[in-house]
This record gives C-alpha cells, sequence and structure tokens, in this order.
C-alpha cells in the first residue's frame, strides 16, 4: 500500500484563517468554530505569514496573563512557519514535527497556494511509530558523529 500523503490525510481541507490585525479571542473563536487546533494568519493579499496554535494560546496569551481581547495575532503568531507541499509523505511531515517540536505544518502549494493545516492529529498511529523510529536513528547518527 502507497503511503498517504499530507493533503490526503488532512481532516479539514478548507483554510481556517484570520488576518494579523485580529485579536487573540477572534482567533480563539475562529478555532473553536472549526473544531482545530490552529489557525494561520494570512494578509490581505493571502500571503502566509504565520500560525496560532493552542500551545501558543497557552504559552503567550494564558500563561503570561495577557488579555486576548487586546492582544492581536501578530503578537502572538509563529512567523514564516514551516510548511510542506502537498505531496509530503505522512511520514515525513511527522518527523518535521518530531524533530521541531511542533504539532502543525501549513501545507502550501510551490505556487504559495494555502490548502490547509496537517495536524499531528491527522497521522495514524503506524506512521506516527515509523517517524519516531526515523527520529531515533537521526538521533543515533547524530550522537554518533557528534
Amino acid at each position: 500500500m502507497t503511503e498517504r500523503t499530507v493533503f490526503q490525510s488532512m481532516a479539514q481541507r478548507h483554510v481556517v484563517s484570520v488576518q494579523p490585525s485580529a485579536t487573540v479571542y477572534t482567533a480563539a473563536c475562529v478555532m473553536t468554530r472549526a473544531n482545530c487546533g490552529s489557525v494561520l494568519v494570512i494578509d490581505a493579499n493571502t500571503t502566509l505569514l504565520g500560525i496560532v496554535t493552542e500551545r501558543d494560546l497557552m504559552t503567550r496569551v494564558i500563561a503570561k496573563a495577557q488579555d486576548p481581547a487586546t492582544l492581536t495575532v501578530a503578537d502572538i503568531m509563529t512567523r514564516n512557519p514551516i510548511c510542506v507541499p502537498p505531496e509530503t509523505k505522512v511520514t515525513d511531515a511527522v518527523l518535521i514535527m518530531i524533530e521541531r517540536g511542533f504539532r502543525h505544518l501549513p501545507i502550501v502549494t510551490d505556487a504559495k497556494k494555502i490548502l490547509g493545516v496537517f495536524s499531528v492529529r491527522d497521522a495514524m498511529p503506524k506512521e506516527v511509530q515509523a517517524a519516531q523510529g526515523l527520529a531515533e536513528f537521526h538521533e543515533q547518527v547524530n550522537d554518533a558523529l557528534g
């Protein structure tokens, strides 16, 4: 069986986004309505500027006692997030997430068209296990070379 791509595996096939001037409160409401763990920050020209995740809300807003009604997403977003093309294999995407410590990857075509976000929740246990094995192998190689 051929391994799935991130685009084939996406639970949601629509782009959940806000503009950089949106408040963090608005972004949280958009994420809640869409039942997703992240929102892309896109300007009026549909250029991807950043991403805001549940973890960002927790660590950059709540834990710092910031006011989500006055703080903008531009203030807390991860700028220029790592993106993957739609044909990326799920195992490769999960490996990137494991090695970089995040759970969401925007999917963007070579023509800069934003297709959505691949979440680690979109991966099957078998694919996560394969990526974890690869991550451990990479770590062992780095230890041997270091």
